[in-house]
């Protein structure tokens, strides 16, 4: 950037020519603009009503983040924003947020209630951006607020959703290490989601919080496996990686065997040949137990999980992403048996295609392959030949390659290859070479002799830097073979003079001080020039010269004797400490005194002992214990949050921890294969029927299309996959009319005495089912019939079973209108139907109490639409529909002393109010007590809480001395618990009254079959569910007192449950529609749990301590 652009990004110009930024007088050129108008446009913008005008404003502003801008003094003016309704500018406003959240704490801690609101909208796209802006939110107040947050996202419907939920976890974790164990939690909740949109986030998720948990990744291994291939890919990197830690833990080394085998046939002869004839019995019996033993250990077989890994994993080394591609390849090479890790190696190749970034992290693994597994590179070995285009360190990493690679068969080829390398310009790529030829030498005996000479060759070189390369490479091949080699040594000698390279001056010091002997003329003279320059050279070879020196004096001490204590004299008085301490060191070493100590006797053969010779090896030797592809084998040292590989285990772990439980919920029918097959299963209705009392959506309960899929799974729609939507419309209408004819039948049967017996009525209901089924055989396909047959039968069967009165129906219509169409649901227990028969109904206790609910929770569809039909007058409803005031709390609202004679009480009806259905139903009950007739009672001056609604009673216009009257008046309380307040008025005086509710009113009644319950109860978990303990009073302890006093305290209706300990109640709130789901499971000695879904908290929460003081009162 030039000094002039970077001048104005500075003052907030224009970065560009032609682009003034926005929100400046572009004529003021930012030089003498005050900080006050800074975009002021866009603050008007975003203040204007009009939604184009906002966008326009996010839009400009986002561009300005995007080229770097400081936008930070917009964020009073943009947080403003987050309640638009508009969702373009919701979006770009929650992107503005995540950018500036972390720096403007305070300001968003004061919209965090926003945010919160954001969380409940009905997009998703929102709520994801509203969680990702609470989580960059820095501060550790919020940490409870983020930790319901993301409890709740983690149940949401929206996979995307649960994906961010996932990208909150680390970061959460970050700014407080102590919600872990809570986090963990949600983390195991969201590791079981069966959408690939959330796998890679959660398992990064449990990288960064608690990779040492192993045992939550078991039951969801084989899903990780089988969903790898649709994972986004950095989803794919991750999980891989924590795969092969996992595979490490879990399954034996496929590798193993080759090296047993190998210890016992070489063990096997020795040990049995050591043994004396005398204990041939002994022998034998030992031989066979280790033979039997060997060949216990010789098969091995790989766990099926193991190869599922490695043939799930094997399709992505064709991945474009070169990070899943390394990813697969450290995995086969940490896990695949030999023979088969040859397959990345034609993948990694065709990465050496991609930029050099990438290739310096491939070459770096392939690098660290190729010294045990060198085989399956060596065809590659062309792919290896190093361009004149690449850059210094990725032609070093080229060269360690083929250094890895090179053998007897294509040495030569390389030795070309490096001879032209040699050639090169760059400086270290030449050294680099060098330094590969040497360690072919050494590796291959067979070349040492032509590497060495071609090292001599290059010791004429002009260049320094390759001679004095050369140089320090040959001294380390001197070293294997120095008596053969005199010749070179002398030649070296002559370098001295010329080469000024501070390290190859001292290999060649070094050399003839080492090898002394087989130069006896040259290396004193060498001595001699060294010592004349000695104060010019560089410390290392200053070192050198006193080494030279003592080793000379040591063994021609006649010639040398003056020059080692003039070199040593020298060296007393350098400014180095260190070459002062050594020379003073040697000094008493070989030189003896009286003070000299004993260690003088041993100055040869400390001096001239045998060095070994030096080992060359590559640097990437023992980098293989880091996990291959990840930043530490890049590094060569352990990086922060490295996850060490483990071991392969001794034995075997139980392979039965991946075994998951296939759930009762997975309905019979789908797997039988033959229609015959599913017509017997019909037969056997108490096995049909459990199994189809706990079937229902939990394998879509984590799909994504589960509102569309829902009400199709429970209806037999997965046996015939091909029906389509015309022929369900079609079979709907027919089970109509069907049922339409069931209800006649029942109706007149209702009118008989019921005193048929079981069995008549069985045969009745087989004789009805033969009928139906032969009828719609000829006129639909079978599926459809099947499926029909079903429905219809169970319909039928219900009807019969639970034939009620006209009263009931009625009623259940009136519920099962203001719910939306329930899938039809099987039979459910025969304990719960019986427990209302007709002969009760004198005594029935209207409430909404479990009695009720069996035939309502049979309320299909179809059956709504059926009831809807029937004509029934208000006349025959109206003593069942009202419930007498006897049955149901009373609560006064006026005392007579009070109200002079007038007495007034009231009590919630629990009755559809029918002029407005989000308003509460309350009866009030007028008693005059005075001697006077009261005149003209009605409502005055109400006063209600913002939101809330009242529909007033009529006028009664005369209530005489000692008469009672009754009224309906409707109120909306708008799901809170406070009070409405008015007046009560007379034609003479005016009473001020209020009516408050229990939060047990604020509902009605919703009938759910059991696997809504659960499905419902599945998207009401984390901040939305609260769990209590308690111990039941004594008389609560049985089924039926529980639901009674359940069912007086909150306006709910009985959902029918499998378990006998269980007790379920649902209902919605009346004005806003939210559920509210109950549970009460009960234990041994009184022992239970009550648990309360609602969307809403806190009404939740009152309505627990409700529960709560009812069941243990």
């Amino acid at each position: 950037m030039s000094a002039s652009s970077a001048f104005n990004d500075e003052k907030g110009g224009s970065s560009s020519v032609g682009e003034p930024e926005y929100g400046h007088d572009p004529a003021s050129g930012g030089i003498f603009s005050s900080d006050y108008k800074r975009h002021d446009d866009l603050k008007e913008m975003l203040d204007s009503n009009k939604d184009s005008l906002k966008l326009e404003a996010m839009k400009r502003i986002v561009a300005m983040i995007a080229r770097g801008k400081n936008a930070s003094d917009l964020f009073p003016a943009v947080v403003k924003n987050v309640a638009c309704k508009n969702i373009e500018v919701k979006k770009l406003v929650y992107v503005y947020l995540v950018r500036y959240a972390e720096e403007q704490q305070d300001l968003a801690l004061l919209s965090i209630s926003t945010f919160q609101r954001g969380l409940k909208d009905p997009n998703q796209l929102i709520r994801a951006s509203a969680l990702r802006v609470l989580s960059s939110i820095r501060v550790t107040i919020i940490v409870p607020i983020m930790m319901l947050a993301i409890k709740e996202a983690a149940s949401d419907m929206s996979p995307y959703v649960r994906k961010t939920a996932a990208h909150a976890i680390p970061k959460l974790y970050s700014l407080d290490p102590e919600q872990k164990d809570q986090l963990i939690e949600v983390i195991e909740k969201l590791l079981a989601d069966k959408t690939t949109l959330v796998a890679g986030s959660v398992v990064m998720a449990f990288e960064e919080v608690c990779p040492e948990r192993i045992d939550l990744i078991h039951k969801n291994y084989r899903k990780l496996c089988n969903l790898l291939i649709d994972v986004e890919e950095w989803g794919q990197v991750v999980i891989i990686n924590m795969l092969t830690r996992y595979a490490r833990t879990q399954f034996l080394n496929p590798n193993i065997n080759e090296s047993l085998l190998e210890e016992g046939g070489s063990g096997e002869k020795t040990f049995y040949g050591s043994d004396d004839e005398e204990d041939e019995d002994e022998e034998e019996k030992e031989k066979k137990a280790e033979t039997a033993a060997m060949a216990k250990r010789k098969p091995y077989v790989m766990d099926p999980d193991h190869r599922l890994l490695l043939r799930n994993t094997k399709p992505l080394l064709q991945s474009r992403n070169a990070a899943v591609v390394m990813a697969v390849a450290q995995l086969y090479f940490h896990l695949a048996p030999k023979a088969e890790v040859g397959v990345i190696a034609k993948a990694l190749v065709r990465l050496l295609r991609s930029h050099s970034e990438v290739q310096y992290v491939v070459l770096q693994n392939v690098a660290t392959m190729t010294i045990k597994r060198r085989g399956m590179f060596e065809p590659y070995l062309k792919s290896f030949y190093i361009r004149s285009t690449d850059p210094t360190q990725i032609k070093v990493l080229k060269l360690e390659v083929l250094t890895n690679l090179a053998n007897e068969t294509n040495i030569s080829t390389i030795l070309r290859e490096f001879q032209t390398y040699i050639k090169s310009m760059d400086k270290d790529f030449v050294a680099a070479t060098i330094q590969a030829i040497g360690r072919c030498a050494t590796n291959i005996g067979e070349v040492r002799d032509t590497c060495l000479n071609g090292l001599v060759q290059l010791l004429s070189n002009r260049d320094e830097l390759v001679v004095a390369e050369s140089v320090v490479v040959i001294k380390k091949l001197l070293q294997m073979q120095p008596e053969k080699h005199s010749d070179i040594i002398k030649h070296m000698a002559k370098l001295t003079d010329n080469i000024q390279v501070p390290m190859a001056r001292a290999s060649i010091l070094w050399l003839i001080g080492e090898y002394c002997e087989h130069v006896p003329k040259i290396a004193p003279d060498v001595l001699r020039k060294m010592a004349k320059s000695f104060t010019n050279e560089e410390d290392i070879v200053k070192l050198q010269i006193i080494n030279l020196a003592a080793k000379l004096y040591l063994t021609n001490s006649k010639q040398t004797k003056l020059l080692t204590q003039y070199v040593l004299n020298l060296a007393k008085y350098d400014q180095n400490y260190d070459i002062r301490d050594r020379a003073r060191f040697i000094r008493q070493l070989i030189v003896p005194t009286e003070k000299s100590g004993a260690l003088s006797k041993y100055a040869k053969k400390l001096f001239l002992a045998l060095k070994p010779a030096p080992v060359l090896e590559s640097p990437f030797k023992d980098r293989d214990h880091f996990q291959l592809g990840s930043l530490s084998h890049l590094l060569n040292a352990k990086a922060g949050g490295y996850q060490e590989l483990p071991d392969w285990p001794e034995a075997a772990p139980d392979p039965s921890v991946r075994n998951v439980e296939v759930k009762e919920s997975v309905p019979e029918w789908t797997k039988c294969s033959s229609r015959e097959k599913r017509k017997e299963k019909k037969v056997e209705k108490p096995f049909y029927s459990d199994s189809e009392g706990e079937s229902g959506p939990t394998e879509s309960a984590d799909s994504e299309s589960d509102s569309g899929s829902g009400s199709e799974s429970a209806s037999g729609s997965e046996v015939s996959a091909s029906g389509s939507e015309s022929e369900e419309s079609e079979e709907g209408s027919e089970s109509e009319e069907e049922e339409q004819k069931d209800k006649k039948k029942t109706k007149k049967e209702l009118k008989k005495p019921v005193q048929e017996s079981e069995s008549e009525q069985s045969s009745e209901e087989e004789e009805r089912k033969h009928a139906r089924k032969s009828k719609i055989s000829k006129s639909e396909s079978e599926s459809e019939s099947d499926e029909e047959d079903e429905s219809e039968s169970e319909s039928s069967e219900s009807e019969s079973e639970d034939s009620e009165s006209e009263a009931e129906v009625k009623k259940k219509k009136k519920a099962a209108e203001s719910k939306p169409p329930c899938k039809p649901v099987k039979k459910e227990n025969k304990k719960e139907k019986k427990e209302i028969s007709l002969l009760d109904l004198d005594d029935f206790d209207p409430t909404p109490s479990p009695q009720v609910t069996p035939v309502n929770s049979f309320l299909s569809s179809s059956l709504v639409t059926d009831l809807e039909g029937l004509s029934l007058s208000d006349s025959v409803l109206a003593p069942a529909t009202m419930a007498p005031s006897s049955a149901l709390k009373s609560y006064e609202l006026l005392h007579r002393i009070t109200g002079e004679g007038l007495q007034v009480e009231f009590c919630f009806s629990r009755q559809p109010f029918s002029p407005d259905a989000n308003m509460v139903a309350v009866q009030m009950h007028f008693t005059n007590n005075a001697s006077a007739d009261a005149k003209s009672l009605h409502m005055e001056d109400v006063k209600l809480q913002s939101g809330m609604r009242v529909r007033e009673f009529p006028e009664i216009e005369l209530l005489p001395a000692g008469e009672t009257a009754t009224a309906v008046m409707g109120i909306d309380f708008c799901d809170s618990t406070q009070a409405a307040n008015f007046q009560l008025c007379t034609q003479t005086r005016k009473f001020f009254v209020s009516i408050q509710p229990p939060v047990g009113e604020l509902m009605r009644p919703v009938f759910l079959t059991e696997n809504e319950f659960k499905k419902e109860q599945g998207q009401l978990m984390g901040m939305n569910e609260i769990t209590e303990k308690l111990t039941l009073d004594a008389t609560c302890r049985n089924e039926h007192t529980i639901v009674q006093r359940v069912t007086a305290a909150a306006n709910l209706s009985r959902v029918p449950c499998g378990s006998d300990k269980e007790c379920r109640f649902a209902g919605r709130t009346v004005t806003s529609g939210s559920l509210v789901l109950v549970t009460v499971v009960t234990r041994e000695e009184g022992a239970a749990q009550l648990t309360v879904n609602c969307e809403k908290m806190v009404i939740g929460t009152m309505l627990v301590k409700d529960i709560l003081l009812a069941l243990t009162q």
